[in-house]
């Protein structure tokens, strides 16, 4: 008998959002879903925060509003792995990708993965613009006051000096 080794856990965050049909319940069901595939040992989502929506031209009040919410996520898969189940996942709550920043009904992105540093076509970790954005800082600090993303520093650091530019508050509020 030959004993294969057991991956180790490696400790991810993925930012949910959905702004067509019932969002919460989306974000909510697509939760349970990740946490029950093959290589996924724990889901814990933040409290969801509603955003306005993010286009090709920046945000737009013309759009539907994005509820959000992050996810620390304890996980066996490779990033690869790990992206191809966000978007099976993706697709089972009716995504489609006809257009970049068009309205969707769910969204999943691989905000980190650990330490590591991925830069190919289809998967940028830690994700360019997550240091930009108060809807995924925000609930990640919820969930790990100390988090810090790679290359960029600590999130509450990040939260409150974005905060500060935007006049929002840089932490969450039930």
């Amino acid at each position: 008998m030959v004993d294969l080794p057991v991956p180790t856990p490696t400790a991810a965050v993925l930012a949910f959002g959905a702004n067509l049909g019932d969002r919460e319940q989306t974000i909510r069901d697509a939760a349970l879903e990740l946490a029950a595939r093959p290589g996924i040992l724990s889901v814990v989502l933040s409290s969801l925060v509603e955003s306005v929506a993010i286009t090709e031209v920046g945000p737009s009040t013309d759009e539907p509003a994005y509820l959000n919410a992050v996810a620390l996520v304890d996980t066996t898969l490779s990033p690869r792995e790990l992206l191809q189940t966000v978007l099976d996942v993706e697709q089972l709550f009716g995504r489609v990708r006809s257009e970049r920043w068009a309205a969707r009904t769910l969204d999943i992105d691989i905000v980190a993965f650990g330490q590591e540093r991925v830069n190919e076509p289809d998967l940028v970790v830690p994700h360019p613009h997550a240091a930009q954005r108060l809807f995924v800082l925000n609930p990640w600090l919820e969930l790990d006051p100390h988090a810090t993303i790679v290359g960029a520093g600590s999130v509450a650091t990040l939260a409150a000096e974005l905060g500060a530019r935007q006049n929002q508050p840089a932490e969450v509020t039930p």
